[in-house]
Parts: C-alpha cells; sequence; structure tokens
C-alpha cells in the first residue's frame, strides 16, 4: 500500500463523497472493537491516508511530528459517537430493497440477509475492503465468525449457524465461506458471483422474475431442432422416463437427478430439451461463460444450480448442467474433482434439489462410481444407428444432397447429429448463391474436416471400407450358411464368432454385412488398438472396447485377433497371461456380437477357441462363385461383359478372393483395364504372388 506523508482535499474521492453511513459504521466496527486502528494509525504515519480522510482523522505534515496516540483516540470517540446513531443505519438503495425481496423469494432471515448484504458491500467498496485487510491473512473459521459477530452486531452461535454448511446461505450457494485458505475477510466471504452481487447492489430488482435475477448464469432453453423420431433407439427408455418425469413434477418429487453421457455431438442437449417439451416443462440451462464470455469454473456452475434450484422451487421448470466433467470429473491422478472435495454437499444437493436436473457428460471414465450411485437414471446415448442418422441428414438437406449421396454420408458410424446440423446450417445459408453440387461438396467436406478434428476417420477412410453396393454372401465360401446365420443372430442379439480362414476371403466385409444386416454400429479393433506399454493398461484397454461396444449396442469385431489372443503356453511375459485372461472374461460377459478374425486360427489360444459358439472356415472362391463377382465387377467397372471362354482361365487360380477383386477395383480408378481379360490376368498376377494355399481341417469344427 502507498503510503503518503500528506493529504487534504484532495483525497475526497467518489468512494468518500459517495460513503454510506452503514459502510462508514462497518470500517470503524474492524478499526475499534476489533482493534485494527493500531494498523491503522502507525507511529509515524497512517496506514492509508484515503481511510484517515474518512474520518477527518489528524493530518500528517511534511516537518511536524505525528501524534499517534491523539489520533486513536479522536477514532474511538467517533466510534462512540456513531455507534449511538447505529439503530438507524441501514443497507443503501436498492440494496435494501433487493435484500427483502431475495430473503421473501428464498426464504432468508434477517440475519442471512444481514450476511448476504455486508458481502456484498464488502466485494464493491474498495474502502470497506481495504479496511478488512487489516484483520490479516489467516481466519479461521473460529475467527471469522467472530468477526462477523462484531461488525453486525449479531451472537457469534446466530452467525456461526447462519454460515453453517447445513444453512440456508451455503444451500443456495448465496454465500460461500472459505477459511481453509488462510484466506482475509474478503477472501473468506463469497456472493454467488460477482455479476450476481453487482445486481443486488446496482439494479431495481422491482417484480424481478428468478431467471432475472440469475441471467448471465441460468438461461431458457430454446426449442429443440430434432424430434424424438430421431431417438428412436432409445425408445424403450424414454416410454418410461417421460412419465417418470412428468410423475415427479405433479408431486414435486425432491432428488430426481437424470445422467446422459455420450459421446461429444450425439444429441444429449436436444434430446434433454425434446423430454422438456414432452412433459410440457420449462428447461434452464445452466451458463458456461459469464457475461464478459469468459468461461466459467465447474465450482462456480455447482454454486448456481445450488442458487437456482432456490429461486424456482416453486415453478414446474427442469435445469441443465452440461459437461458435468468440470465437477464429477477427476484426472484419475493425484488432482480431486470438485466434487470429491465437496463430497457431503454434492450429496445433499443430489438429495434434496425440488427441480429434477440433467446431469450432461461426454465420457465417464473418471467419474467417481459413489456419486453415480446417486442419479435416478442413468441414459447412454450412442450415435443413431444408420437409418436414423440418413433422416437427420435428409431433414436439415434434403434439398441439397441426392438419395445416394445420404444413404453413403449415413454409413459412417461417427457422423454425430450435431455435425450434420452445423454443417447443414452452413451450406443451407449459402443456398442461392451455389448449385446443389457445390453445395453437396462443401457439406461432405465440413463433415470430414469435423470428423478428422475430433480424432475419427474421415468420410473418405469409411467410404473406402464400405461395402461395395453389390455385395453378397453367394460371393463368400465357407462352411455355413452366412445368410441364415446372420438372420438368427438378428433374432438373439448375442453371438460369439470366430472367422478364419485365408486373407481376402471376407471375413471382415462379412462382419460389416452383419453390422447392415443388424442395423447396427461396427466396431473394428486390432491388436494395436489394444496394447498399452503400461501395467494394467491393456487390461483396461480391452475392457474399454466391450464396454463401448456395449454401451452402444455395436457389433465388436477384433482383426486378426491372433497378433493378441495367443496361446498362453508361449508366452514370455507376465503381461501376455494376464491380458489373455482379461480378454476370455470380456467375451464371457459381453452382452452382444463379438467376432474374431483372423489367418492364423492355430496360434489362438485353447481357451479363448472354447468360448465362441461358431467357428466358421473361409475359403478361395468356387469357380462359379469366381466367375459371377467377375460379371458383377466388370459391370461396376464399366467393362464390357468377358466372353465364356475366358472362364476356364479363372478356374485355373484356385486361391481367388473376393479381395483379390476390390484391390483391383481400387486399382482400376489409377490404372484403368480396358476390358475383361485384363482384368482377369491382373487376378492371376495377384494370385502368384501368394504363398501356396494349404487347406486346413480342425477335428473340433
Amino acid at each position: 500500500m502507498r503510503r503518503s506523508k500528506r493529504h487534504g482535499n484532495h483525497f475526497l474521492t467518489d468512494d468518500l463523497r459517495n460513503m454510506d453511513a452503514i459502510v462508514r459504521f462497518y470500517m470503524l466496527k474492524i478499526l475499534v472493537p476489533l482493534e485494527c486502528h493500531r494498523e491503522l494509525i502507525q507511529d509515524s504515519n497512517y496506514y492509508s491516508d484515503e481511510i484517515a480522510a474518512v474520518f477527518n482523522l489528524p493530518f500528517v505534515v511534511e516537518e511536524g511530528e505525528f501524534d499517534a496516540l491523539k489520533a486513536r483516540q479522536a477514532l474511538v470517540q467517533l466510534f462512540q459517537k456513531e455507534e449511538k446513531l447505529s439503530s438507524g443505519f441501514t443497507f443503501p438503495e436498492p440494496l435494501a430493497q433487493n435484500l427483502d425481496k431475495l430473503a421473501k423469494a428464498v426464504g432468508l432471515n434477517n440475519l442471512e440477509a444481514k450476511l448476504l448484504g455486508f458481502t456484498t458491500l464488502l466485494q464493491n467498496h474498495r474502502l470497506l475492503n481495504e479496511t478488512s485487510d487489516m484483520l490479516g491473512h489467516k481466519l479461521s473459521a473460529l475467527k471469522l465468525t467472530h468477526v462477523l459477530s462484531v461488525i453486525l452486531d449479531e451472537p457469534e452461535k446466530a452467525v456461526r449457524e447462519a454460515l453453517a454448511p447445513t444453512g440456508l446461505l451455503a444451500k443456495t450457494a448465496l454465500l460461500k465461506v472459505n477459511t481453509h485458505y488462510n484466506s482475509d475477510l474478503s477472501g473468506s466471504l463469497d456472493a454467488l458471483s460477482r455479476s450476481f452481487a453487482d445486481r443486488l447492489l446496482t439494479d431495481n430488482c422491482e417484480g424481478a422474475s428468478p431467471i432475472e435475477w440469475l441471467r448471465d448464469m441460468v438461461f431458457k432453453s430454446p426449442a429443440a431442432q430434432l424430434t424424438l423420431d430421431n431417438y428412436a433407439h432409445l425408445k424403450s427408455d424414454l416410454d418410461m422416463l417421460i412419465p417418470y418425469l412428468t410423475e415427479s413434477l405433479r408431486n414435486k418429487k425432491a432428488g430426481v437427478n437424470i445422467f446422459i453421457h455420450g459421446r461429444p455431438g450425439c444429441g444429449k442437449t436436444q434430446l434433454t430439451r425434446l423430454i422438456a417439451e414432452k412433459v410440457n416443462c420449462t428447461l434452464y440451462e445452466i451458463s458456461c461463460e459469464d457475461e464478459d464470455g469468459d468461461s466459467i469454473t465447474g465450482e462456480q456452475r455447482l454454486c448456481t444450480v445450488r442458487a437456482a434450484q432456490a429461486f424456482f422451487t416453486k415453478s414446474d421448470s427442469m435445469l441443465l448442467f452440461d459437461e458435468v466433467e468440470d465437477v464429477f470429473g477427476g484426472n484419475g491422478g493425484f488432482f480431486r474433482s470438485v466434487a470429491q472435495t465437496r463430497k457431503a454437499w454434492i450429496n445433499h444437493l443430489l438429495e434434496e434439489n425440488k427441480n429434477p436436473t440433467f446431469w450432461l457428460c461426454n465420457d465417464i471414465e473418471n467419474i467417481d462410481p459413489a456419486f453415480m450411485r446417486r442419479f435416478d437414471w442413468v441414459l447412454d446415448i450412442p450415435v443413431p444407428p444408420k437409418d436414423q442418422r440418413a433422416q437427420i441428414i435428409r431433414d436439415h438437406c434434403g434439398r441439397i444432397l441426392d438419395e445416394g449421396t445420404i444413404k453413403q454420408l449415413a454409413k459412417c458410424e461417427e457422423l454425430a447429429p450435431a455435425i450434420i446440423s452445423r454443417a447443414a446450417n452452413v451450406v443451407n445459408s449459402l443456398e442461392g448463391q451455389f448449385d446443389s453440387k457445390q453445395l453437396s461438396t462443401t457439406f461432405q467436406r465440413l463433415v470430414d474436416k469435423t470428423l478428422v478434428a475430433q480424432g475419427h476417420r474421415g468420410l473418405s477412410i469409411g467410404q473406402a471400407e464400405a461395402l461395395p453396393d453389390f455385395y453378397h454372401t453367394d460371393f463368400i465360401q465357407c462352411d455355413a450358411n452366412l445368410q441364415q446365420l446372420a438372420d438368427g443372430i438378428k433374432a438373439h442379439a448375442m453371438a460369439r464368432v470366430c472367422l478364419y480362414g485365408i486373407a481376402g476371403s471376407g471375413k471382415t466385409a462379412y462382419a460389416r454385412y452383419l453390422a447392415e444386416h443388424l442395423n447396427k454400429p461396427l466396431h473394428i479393433k486390432r491388436g494395436a488398438d489394444l496394447l498399452n506399454p503400461y501395467v494394467g493398461g491393456t487390461e483396461r484397454n480391452i475392457q474399454n472396447i466391450f464396454r463401448e461396444a456395449e454401451a452402444e449396442k455395436a457389433i465388436l469385431l477384433i482383426d486378426e485377433v491372433d497378433s493378441f489372443l495367443q496361446d498362453r503356453n508361449k508366452s514370455q511375459h507376465s503381461w501376455e497371461t494376464t491380458a489373455v485372461n482379461e480378454m476370455l472374461t470380456c467375451m464371457e460377459t459381453y452382452n452382444g456380437v463379438f467376432i474374431a478374425s483372423t489367418n492364423r486360427l492355430e496360434k489362438l489360444d485353447q481357451a479363448s477357441l472354447r468360448r465362441f459358439d461358431l467357428k466358421i472356415k473361409f475359403d478361395p472362391l468356387k469357380p462359379k462363385q469366381a466367375w459371377k463377382l467377375l460379371l458383377n465387377y466388370c459391370q461396376a467397372l464399366g467393362l464390357t461383359s468377358p466372353q465364356e471362354s475366358l472362364e476356364q482361365e479363372l478356374h485355373k487360380m484356385d486361391n481367388l478372393t473376393p479381395g483379390d477383386f476390390a484391390l483391383l477395383a481400387r486399382q482400376h480408378r489409377f490404372k484403368p483395364m480396358a476390358n475383361a481379360k485384363e482384368l482377369i490376368h491382373a487376378l492371376q498376377a495377384e494370385c502368384k504372388l501368394k504363398t501356396p494355399y494349404k487347406s486346413q481341417s480342425i477335428g473340433f469344427v
């Protein structure tokens, strides 16, 4: 603090001219009864000339002597004089009226309103704040209670009860107490937010609604942009959840909390808005930014929820708290989450909240299970299945995209509704300036770039791995009826299948076909996706891929599983055995369709083979299959149909697979073939590069 040797009328700043009597008296309470005058009035000068000027204390002169004793006596006499008048001191307007209205709206008693009013002045009046600094920076809870008791002239016991965690000020988060960081007085007391304190002090809140009290912290949700038809995959949950919320609102049931999680953009917020519309209830969202556009911390947003519960308790409304990782999510390491540091406070909130609250989360990985059990309903939202993705695309930009493009885009399993709607908003705004082809290209480019930025595969890769339009199980040679198998799995929704055989014979393609036939997403994993160099890391990765697939009701395919699920008798490291053990456990408990593919069945652990419901061997194409597939590819590539005389050349290739045809189709894009004969010659060249195919006979198949 700067210490001037002189002061006079030029020190009469706006703070001094507009000094309210109650602020002046609070300053005197700190200086005299709490003995901070010893800090203000030092041996040779004042700690603050401005504070001294408030009370017209003797000047400090350059050459004269400073009489500290005389200054202290003058200050004590002034306090005694004003103490006699203090019964007439009130909070300045509009603070006094706002506190009165707030007390009626929330149910605060006189002392609680008084504490909130003092905190508001403390955080907004500079000289009162500076005076409080003289109390020091180590205010324990006991000392804080004593200080406030003296300043407000209230019994210490009453102050302690008003500031207790179970008190109304703490429950509504209108006033928070921080005494565990050795804070000064202003640091020990926090109003709900800076904007809220400013509003109490300066705004006329006559007839203010709850949303006005909490503006910049809470806002009314806009209308949903999707419909319940876009969430048909959640119908079984929604058919129960919506009536449950309707009944909870009708009966004013406390402690209703709905936890919704799913990857970013999957439609969590849109679904919450739809649910609110269906139960005919107003939905309010907790802001992530303050009035200046700065992000709000998780703790601040949590306090806003508490306050909103107090303000909206008399109305039929619900709350939405997005990105709950800010509160419940730790990093799995040394630092604890906000919720973990204030566990009792959080538990009270989840058990006592008067308005149903939605808690939205992108990743539940690091959320404490102790909190998860306190939610009434935990709802996982996967990316919508292919048919629904297609309909969402159609609804948003069906005028721009042709049906073929829509179906192709819908094949992308990572294409969340939010990605579609944002890209559609861009291209729809350009409609009329560009033709449909340009807009279609732009839409696909925007979607592709967004997917890549989120860490997913782009659209181009998804299209390259998609099934050809003429794919059929008739073009796969194996020892099972694949179409019958697909129908059986569709009827029972659970299966563990091992596909083995020569490379390119259609094992992975069949998994893609099965996903389309069952209208389920397909999660493809390989050994590299599972292995982790840290202790327990591989086991956690295995658990995660099964958990994610089950949550999204996906088909899980582990491709080239022989590189991972090796015979434990041949393991050289302990982690190899524990990893296989974890895989076997997850396979047994997985409630879905699990497929493993391998070219080397003999390398698999024998125990794993017993876990599979069915083991299907894939072989090279039979001559008739190869000929029909050739006809299909010639048509797809724009080549003339081959002469029947070429069929014998095709029959000579005994190790031909569907993968060979797919490879040459890709090659044709940059090295075109002129006719079917060139295609056959290219197939012959591919077959010569393969090692001789030897059929395998397994006695237990």
